[in-house]
Formats: C-alpha cells, structure tokens, sequence
C-alpha cells in the first residue's frame, strides 16, 4: 500500500465568517421564558411534574442538578429558557458537546448559525470560516494559562469581550525557569501559536454584541460549571490553520475532570440529558464508573438515589423503558442514549419530545413551586 503524508492543516484556506450564508438567526429562534409553552402530551406534561418535584427536592439537599445537553437545544433558542433557570439555582452544572460550544460562541459573536454540510463540503468551505476557529482557539490557549477548562475558558471569552495575552519573551521565562510546571505545556502552546499565527501580546478586543444568547456566558455570569465535551475531528474548529488537538484536549480533560466532580455529589440528584445522543450517555457513563471505583476504594457506597431524565425526537425504539433494557434483537437495544443511561443505577425515565418544549415546561414548573 503507498503511504500518504499527513494533511497540512496550516495551508488551509479560511474565509471571513460575514461570508457564510448562515442558516438560523438568534431573532427568528429565542424562546421568551415568560411566553406560553408549546403544548405536549399528558404523559410527558406527567413526567415534566415529576422532574421538577425531583429537582426541587435535590437542591433541598444540595446534590447536583446536572444538564447535559446537545447542540439543537441551543440552536432552538433555549438560552433564555436556560439562564433563568441558572439565575434561580435549579441547575448545578451544564455540559455539552463540542458543537453546542461552536454554535453558542458564533451566536454570541454575530446572532448567526449554522450552515450547509451539503453545499459546503462540496466546495472545500465547511467550517473553514476564520473567525469561529482562530477566537476558540484564542480562548482555550488564554484559558490555559489559568488552569480553565473549555466551558470556563469560552464562557469568560464571551463575557469579557475577549482577552489578555502575555508577551512572548514572559513566556519563554516561565518556560525557562518552571520547565516542570503544570502550566508549560500550555505556555509553550501559546508561545508557538503567537509566533505561528502573529497573535499580539496585550488586549486582544472581540466584541459579542449577542452575549445574552450564550448559555456559556449565561453560566460564567452565574458561577455555575459548565463543561465541554469535544471530539477531536468531530467539530468545525478542526477545519482551521490554529487547529491544535493538544490545545482542545487539555481544556477537555479538565473539563472531564469537573464533571465527574459534579457526579460524585449526584446522590438523590437530577441527570437531565436532553437531544444528546452521543456526548451526554458517553461521558456520563465514564464519570460514573471513575466517581464509583474512588468511592468504593475508600469504602463508600456508590452513587445512588439519583433519576436521570432522557428527551430526545426519536421514538425511544417504541420500548417501554420502564420494563427494563430490550433485548439485542429489538432496535431498541442500539439507542445508545436511552441505554446506557438505563444501566446507570438511577431510574431512567424517556421523554419523546421537543427539546425546548420541554425544558420550557419545566423552567414553568420551577418558577411555580
């Protein structure tokens, strides 16, 4: 077989992001908390009780009430549905997956999102748009030399307009004198990617006028954790001249780390995974395995009392996941988000429902109790 050279990423060409045809806009997509919800179902309306009633009782106690959450809740205009829930302490920490960062952050910078996979990928252009992929990225490294994760480092990006590099001659000497410490590795990130890129030391000023629809800036303003899940090549900011997977996965992993803190306080709390597929059932299932194996080793029992909450479109396989996991020759063993959160030890409860109809239920529930 011949081999092939890896691809290189720096001679790619990127384009402004004013440029992009983008296909949703934050005007035509913001749900106002104090309109009337959409309407839904009595099973689900039954299930939204019982979810608030749980969240309520959990922040009695003060175990964690975690959101785990996909891109499309955003990008339906659940911000707002969000941050007052945020602003009246029903939400202990939100996680989401790479994609729900992206489109936060471009809805922040220009009230617009998303674009054509199909018409783009064909023309070389899909998520090569200059200013989503360099302003992340600046983000993250800035954020490292704090020790932040993704969420934390993107959330304060948005919220302070962007942010302050040191010089390159004060890196080199830390780099110099502190070779062992933490912080190197993300200094010598900066360092190369100031140099690579010609990113000035001081004030680096990016303006979000659309701050007020990011559920990141919503959570930093709050003091609520908010992590990033991303796959390396899963996301957008790949397809960019500053891509730097060590850069993304070390914010990632101190992200990973703060969401299994907020596992381990789960007993009698709330997991809501809502239009999260792949992100939400993956990385909850390992949080819970790593927070179980600290737990037993000191002789603590393992996480319990908690009940997870699953909404998603899909049918749910048309199974009763109340009966128990289907078995492999059902579909339904396969939805991997209704299954792995059914063997998480919680009860599980499914809702098929629209994401922001739901949430906006609940967020009405709570503001009665």
């Amino acid at each position: 077989m011949p081999s092939r050279d890896p691809l290189d990423l720096s001679r790619l060409k990127v384009l402004p992001l004013a440029q992009r045809r983008s296909l949703s806009r934050v005007e035509d997509v913001l749900v106002d908390p104090d309109a009337a919800p959409k309407p839904c179902d009595d099973g689900v309306r039954d299930l939204i009780r019982r979810c608030a009633r749980r969240i309520v009782n959990a922040r009695q106690r003060d175990a964690s009430v975690i959101l785990m959450y996909g891109a499309h809740l955003l990008r339906n205009g659940a911000a707002l549905i969000v941050e007052r829930m945020l602003a009246r302490g029903w939400l202990t920490h939100l996680a989401t997956n790479g994609a729900g960062s992206i489109h936060d952050w471009e809805f922040a910078f220009q009230g617009r999102s998303t674009e054509s996979v199909r018409d783009n990928v064909a023309t070389g252009t899909f998520g090569t748009w200059d200013e989503t992929g360099r302003n992340i990225h600046l983000a993250l490294l800035a954020g490292g030399l704090r020790g932040e994760g993704y969420g934390e480092a993107l959330g304060r990006f948005i919220c302070e307009d962007g942010t302050m590099l040191p010089s390159a001659e004060s890196l080199e000497e830390a780099i110099r004198e502190r070779p062992d410490d933490s912080l190197a590795p993300a200094r010598v990130d900066l360092l190369r990617a100031m140099r690579a890129h010609r990113l000035p030391a001081g004030r680096i000023a990016v303006e979000h006028r659309w701050k007020h629809t990011s559920i990141l800036a919503a959570a930093f303003r709050h003091r609520v954790p908010i992590t990033v899940h991303p796959g390396i090549g899963y996301d957008i900011i790949t397809n960019h001249p500053m891509f730097n997977g060590a850069v993304i996965g070390r914010a990632a992993e101190t992200d990973f780390r703060r969401f299994a803190g907020a596992v381990e306080g789960l007993d009698g709390g709330v997991v809501l995974s809502v239009g999260s597929a792949v992100m939400a059932p993956q990385v909850f299932e390992k949080s819970l395995s790593c927070v179980n194996n600290l737990r037993l080793q000191s002789g603590r029992p393992i996480v319990r009392d908690h009940e997870i909450f699953v909404v998603d479109l899909q049918d749910g396989g048309q199974w009763d996941w109340t009966r128990g996991e289907p078995p492999k020759t059902n579909p339904a063993y396969y939805l991997r988000f209704c299954k792995s959160f059914a063997r998480m030890g919680g009860a599980m409860h499914y809702a098929c429902a629209d994401n922001v109809t739901f949430m906006h239920h609940l967020c009405r529930e709570l503001d009665d109790v």
